[in-house]
């Protein structure tokens, strides 16, 4: 007996109103496909990070193509997903990084970029909406199940846990990066305490701020910081490397050394092991490049 499912378009359309952005990404490539615009997303702090591409500058006119992303999604009425930051520029290869190639760079990378907030349904037009859906797909006939619907169904939720996987990924690399600037902060503030201790056992003088040239004693507990974190990537990564087996794990071992290497060309070089520092910045950059590679074989 032949198996039957929801016509795959009605699954998308779904999933895009709860909120999906691999399914928010079909739609807007389907209803953009006559202009040639090509579309790309993330969902990152509560923005939908959209960015648009084109053969050429006239296909991405900015009052047209803001105008029909508005018009698309406030008819998906997306779940959770009221600002949109469209993000354009000339088509160009596939890059798996590419939020942070723009953020990075904005001038030299996008043709221009604008913030907009989508309308809030009210809550009948959310209601009726769902009733049209639920008609809709209880009198449309099912399909029969064939191997190239059944292709197209895993290239989807391939797609989807691709999107899922670069967005934790990124929530994952934030968080780091905040407690590593926390630790920091903490580390300077923490030498003022003793000294606040001695001052009542010598001289009301000693009540005095520091002169300055203690100061720069700090400057070394940061040095040491950044090349202990960048050697700790590095070792982790490198562990790392011998079990991944998904494109997700190969792209978070790529994130790790690209930190290392960042971490290593921050090293002063007053310090004695910046020679040692420098050496290393450019094997962990070619290492993560490497991983970016074996991460899009596993796509």
């Amino acid at each position: 007996m032949a198996q039957t499912k929801m016509a795959p378009m009605d699954d998308i359309a779904k999933q895009a109103r709860q909120g999906s952005v691999a399914a928010i990404i079909q739609v807007l490539n389907e209803r953009l496909a006559d202009s040639c615009v090509r579309t790309r997303a993330m969902f990152v702090e509560g923005v939908l990070q959209l960015l648009c591409e084109a053969a050429t500058p006239e296909q991405l006119e900015q009052s047209v193509v803001v105008e029909q992303i508005r018009k698309i999604l406030e008819a998906i009425a997306p779940r959770n997903i009221r600002r949109v930051n469209i993000n354009c520029r000339i088509a160009r290869e596939q890059q798996l990084l590419w939020l942070d190639e723009i953020s990075r760079d904005p001038e030299n990378q996008l043709l221009w970029s604008e913030l907009i907030i989508l309308k809030k349904p009210n809550i009948f037009q959310q209601l009726e909406e769902e009733r049209k859906h639920k008609k809709f797909a209880k009198n449309k006939p099912p399909l029969p199940t064939s191997p190239h619907s059944m292709r197209e169904q895993k290239v989807f939720w391939r797609g989807i846990t691709g999107g899922v996987s670069v967005s934790l990924l990124l929530l994952l690399a934030g968080w780091g990066i905040y407690q590593w600037l926390s630790t920091k902060f903490i580390i300077q503030i923490q030498p003022q305490a003793p000294q606040a201790s001695v001052a009542p056992k010598t001289s009301p003088k000693a009540t005095i701020s520091p002169s300055p040239s203690k100061a720069p004693l700090k400057a070394p507990s940061k040095t040491l910081d950044k090349f202990v974190e960048g050697v700790r990537l590095a070792e982790q990564a490198n562990a790392a490397g011998k079990k991944a087996k998904s494109s997700a794990q190969w792209l978070e071992i790529a994130a790790k050394w690209r930190k290392a290497s960042d971490l290593m060309a921050s090293i002063n070089k007053s310090d004695k092991r910046y020679k040692t520092a420098k050496s290393r910045v450019d094997s962990y950059r070619k290492n993560s490049q490497t991983a970016l590679k074996e991460a899009e074989k596993k796509r």
